[in-house]
């Protein structure tokens, strides 16, 4: 299944939209640079390949939400989200637990894309090796992200408190690995037989 031209037309208009309005008066400046960095980059990548190398509805959409989450999050930074704020007094919660979402996020999304690409660009088809590998790839992602936070960190000094988000856990980077891991999972759990379907748009085998 393909996305249709009008429906791939809005979700880029928003998504740019989105990053313009999460541009005004972040909290922090480079903060806001870093956390929107993959959307910057995703979205003219998407667009340059969308002919060649068109994604199933379901992955659009899904990056569609993750650029939200992450441009909510350079807006305010994720330690600072009023959403994340709302559920520690809802649930009596001891911090912010915002980058606890967007760093399941980040294995849910990138999982359903790193399948897409395994399914279409290898010989794998549906079943317990493409689960292995894709999770794979998500855990290796997340380890690279952490990397590069660490790196910032070591770059910047204090100016990058305000993008690790850590908010004095000193088990944040175990937490944000172990959530992505989970988040990589859960996606192929719910969505991998509705991805399957639309996979066959494409004309690939997904029966296994």
């Amino acid at each position: 299944m393909i996305m249709g031209r009008i429906e791939a037309r809005v979700l880029a208009g928003l998504t740019l939209a989105a990053l313009v309005a999460s541009g005004i008066a972040p909290y922090d400046r480079l903060t806001w640079v870093l956390e929107t960095l993959p959307v910057m980059v995703g979205l003219p990548l998407l667009l340059a390949t969308h002919r060649r190398f068109p994604l199933t509805p379901l992955v659009v959409r899904l990056l569609f939400v993750h650029g939200l989450i992450l441009m909510l999050g350079g807006h305010y930074t994720y330690a600072r989200v009023p959403l994340g704020f709302w559920a520690q007094d809802a649930f009596d919660l001891a911090r912010n637990h915002y980058d606890r979402l967007g760093h399941l996020a980040q294995g849910f999304v990138p999982a359903m894309l790193a399948r897409e690409i395994l399914l279409r660009q290898t010989p794998l088809r549906p079943g317990g090796w493409l689960f292995l590998l894709t999770t794979s790839v998500i855990l290796a992602f997340s380890a690279c992200y952490e990397f590069i936070e660490w790196g910032t960190a070591l770059a910047i000094g204090a100016e990058a408190d305000a993008f690790l988000a850590t908010q004095g856990d000193e088990w944040d980077t175990q937490w944000d690995m172990f959530l992505a891991l989970v988040g990589a999972m859960t996606a192929q759990f719910t969505l991998a037989r509705a991805h399957d379907r639309q996979l066959g748009g494409f004309g690939r085998r997904t029966d296994g």
